[in-house]
């Protein structure tokens, strides 16, 4: 089968589209034919081994595809690697595609649809009236957590860069967008809601984006970290500090809820069902041929993406 495979640490440069061996399945574990590959910006710390779970060489990239089996269409987390033509899942894993939803829509609901879903709902508690901030709103997570925060009554300040983007975010339903480049974000964040603090900030790029979302929160309010994709260390928090204005700052790695029914399949069931039923749009973003692979990571490296990236192993 052709695939991706790395044998050394590093950026886009080290992916190798290469003809390995077809994966074999272990027990309780199946074979699927890969239709198409999700890429996520966690893969690109995966290939530079700056995830947090250590990785291993060589490796081929990658968790999440649509793929068949025995005639019926899934989306699975593959523990094979996903950047190839087949993938090994566990039989637990698989979730399969509803006729009413097409592979590339699966596609965005089982890491960005069920992260922006537990950052709202599980970490955030997110309630009606409420303010949520959230930043890189064009992406994968921004564009799902855009819509469910409206769904569930919330104000969406957006946070993007480019008038594209701007765009998008406002069509999905933001009522304010702030300039990602904005150098006292802190203010225009507070200004957008009317000069008071937010209640909610889901934040993925560190550095000052999350000193100054931090600066953002108005009482009771909370910052929910799920990245880091500026690869900068936000200035360390002292605890005290947070007792003024009972702020609270949390992360959220969706790897916790792995293998867990009610926090990832049941979720992804009903996000395809806000699908089918017309409530929620996916954004479809670039697809490229599998051998391009590290073009694609070039591309969302360099923010040049929107919504929902993937690769095609047929090309």
């Amino acid at each position: 089968m052709k695939a991706i495979q790395i044998t050394a640490f590093g950026g886009p440069e080290v992916m190798q589209y290469v003809d390995l061996p077809d994966p074999v399945a272990g027990s309780s574990e199946i074979v699927l034919d890969v239709t198409a590959v999700g890429i996520n910006y966690a893969d690109t710390h995966q290939t530079e081994n700056s995830y947090l779970s250590p990785q291993t060489l060589p490796m081929v990239p990658g968790i999440e595809v649509t793929g068949t089996h025995a005639g019926k269409r899934y989306l699975a987390s593959v523990s094979s690697g996903g950047y190839a033509q087949k993938a090994v899942a566990h039989e637990a894993a698989l979730i399969p595609i509803p006729d009413a939803v097409t592979d590339q829509q699966a596609l965005c609901m089982l890491v960005q649809g069920s992260t922006a879903w537990h950052l709202l709902k599980t970490m955030g508690s997110v309630k009606p009236g409420q303010t949520v901030v959230i930043h890189a709103a064009a992406g994968g997570v921004g564009t799902i957590a855009i819509q469910l925060a409206k769904m569930w009554g919330a104000k969406v300040i957006a946070v993007t860069s480019s008038q594209e983007k701007v765009d998008l975010a406002k069509s999905l339903g933001a009522d304010e967008v702030v300039d990602a480049r904005d150098a006292d974000l802190g203010k225009s964040l507070r200004a957008a809601n009317g000069g008071r603090g937010v209640d909610l900030v889901l934040e993925m790029v560190g550095g000052t984006t999350f000193d100054q979302s931090l600066l953002a929160l108005g009482n009771f309010g909370k910052l929910i970290t799920f990245g880091m994709a500026s690869r900068t260390a936000p200035t360390p928090i002292h605890p005290g500090s947070l007792m003024h204005g009972s702020k609270t700052v949390a992360g959220f790695w969706l790897a916790n809820c792995f293998g867990k029914k009610e926090l990832m399949n049941d979720v992804i069931a009903e996000l395809f069902a806000l699908v089918a039923s017309g409530k929620l749009r996916p954004v479809i973003g670039s697809t490229y041929p599998l051998s391009k692979a590290a073009d694609a990571h070039r591309a969302m490296l360099a923010r040049e993406t929107t919504g929902k990236v993937a690769l095609d192993p047929a090309l």
